[in-house]
C-alpha cells in the first residue's frame, strides 16, 4: 500500500535590513519563538546584500540582532537585488522569495508584525493565495477629469490577460474601491515562493515600466507592491475570501506597523503579548538599542500613547491617530 504524500513543511520568511527592520526582525522572531515553540517548519530572514543598487550596505549591522535571531532559530538567509532595491525597498518582498525553498509552502509577513498564536492553527489552502485586507482605500487616487477605479484596475487586469470581472466583490458599489480587490501587502502566502515570485516580479516592473496610459497620473511609490499584489493573487486563483477571517491580523497575527499604533489602538491582548515577549533581559538588551522600541516599550512612552484614545470609539482615520500622537509628541518610528 503507497504511503500517503508528506505535507510539505511550512516556511516563513521575513526581510531582515540595516536599521529599524533588523530590530522589527529580532521583535517579529521573539514573539514568533513564544507562540510557536514548536512549529515544524523554518523561520527565514531573508537579508539584501550589498551592491549596485544600494548606496549603503543594507545588510543588519548589529550583531546583537544576528546572534539573538540565531539563538532562536531563525535562517538568515542572503539575497540579491537585480530589480529594486533603495529605489524601491519595498521590492525586497518580491525578490526574497526566489531563495526560500522551490515547492514548499510560505507565508511572508513584514517585519512589522507580532505573532499572537500558534501559525499551524491557521486553516491555510495553500493552493489559493490571499494577503491582508487590513487595508485602507489608498490606490489608486482618483483625479477629477481623470479614469475612475473601475477603468484603472480593468485597465491593469487587461495587461496581463486576467478576468476582471470575477475579481469584482458585487455587493460593493460601484466605483468604491473596496469593490475591487485590493490587499495590504503585510502578509501573503501560496504553495511555492519561485512561482508566486515570478510572478510578482513581472506583474510590478511591467506595471512600473510598461504600465497602461491609465494610470499615468497615478503614484506608484510606495504602492508598487500593492497594486501588483491582487493581480498575482487573482492569476493563481486565490481572493478576498481565501481565508477565513480572524485569523491572520486578528487573533494569530497583528499588524501594528509601527509602535506608537500599536499601544494606540490593538487590543489589550497585542500590548500584553507585546510586554511579554520583550521582558527577558536577553531580548530586551538588543532591543534598547532601537531608541523608539526602547522609549515606547522600557521607558513608559507606550502606556502614555496608549491613554491618549479610547479602543472603543477610535477616529475613523489612521492619519487622526497619527496627527493625535504626532502632537504628544509620542509618534516614534
Amino acid at each position: 500500500m503507497a504511503k500517503p504524500a508528506k505535507t510539505p513543511p511550512l516556511n516563513v520568511m521575513i526581510v531582515g535590513q540595516n536599521g529599524r527592520l533588523q530590530y522589527e526582525a529580532a521583535l517579529f522572531a521573539a514573539s514568533f519563538r513564544a507562540a510557536n515553540p514548536d512549529f515544524p517548519g523554518r523561520l527565514f530572514v531573508a537579508e539584501p546584500q550589498p551592491g549596485e543598487r544600494w548606496s549603503k550596505d543594507p545588510r543588519m549591522g548589529d550583531n546583537g540582532v544576528r546572534a539573538l535571531l540565531d539563538d532562536m532559530g531563525a535562517e538568515i538567509i542572503p539575497f540579491e537585488n537585480r530589480h529594486f532595491g533603495e529605489a524601491y525597498p519595498y521590492g525586497n518582498k518580491i525578490e526574497a522569495l526566489f531563495v526560500l525553498p522551490e515547492g514548499e509552502p510560505f507565508v511572508f509577513f513584514d517585519t512589522d508584525t507580532l505573532v499572537l498564536d500558534d501559525l499551524t492553527k491557521v486553516p491555510f489552502d495553500f493552493a489559493k493565495p490571499s494577503a491582508s485586507l487590513r487595508v485602507e482605500g489608498t490606490w489608486p487616487q482618483i483625479e477629477l477629469y481623470g479614469p475612475g477605479y473601475g477603468a484603472i484596475w480593468k485597465s491593469l487586469y487587461d495587461l496581463f490577460g486576467l478576468d476582471f470581472e470575477s475579481s469584482l466583490d458585487l455587493s460593493q458599489p460601484d466605483e468604491y474601491w473596496r469593490r475591487y480587490l485590493y490587499f495590504n501587502a503585510g502578509f501573503f502566502y501560496y504553495s511555492c515562493p519561485h512561482e508566486f515570485g515570478a510572478c510578482f516580479l513581472h506583474y510590478a516592473t511591467t506595471i512600473r515600466d510598461n504600465g497602461p496610459d491609465e494610470i499615468v497620473c497615478q503614484t506608484l511609490d510606495p504602492w508598487l507592491d500593492q497594486v501588483a499584489l491582487p493581480l498575482v493573487i487573482h492569476s493563481f486563483g486565490g481572493g478576498r475570501n481565501a481565508l477565513e477571517p480572524g485569523w491572520l491580523d486578528g487573533r494569530t497575527t497583528c499588524h501594528y506597523r509601527v509602535l506608537p499604533l500599536l499601544y494606540a489602538r490593538e487590543d489589550q491582548r497585542v500590548v500584553d503579548t507585546l510586554e511579554e515577549v520583550t521582558a527577558p533581559n536577553r531580548i530586551k538588551k538588543v532591543l534598547k538599542g532601537y531608541e523608539p522600541m526602547k522609549r515606547m516599550i522600557y521607558q513608559g512612552k507606550g502606556a502614555k500613547a496608549r491613554a491618549l484614545f479610547d479602543r472603543a470609539d477610535l477616529p475613523r482615520r489612521e492619519q487622526q491617530i497619527r496627527n493625535t500622537l504626532k502632537r504628544e509628541k509620542l509618534w516614534l518610528r
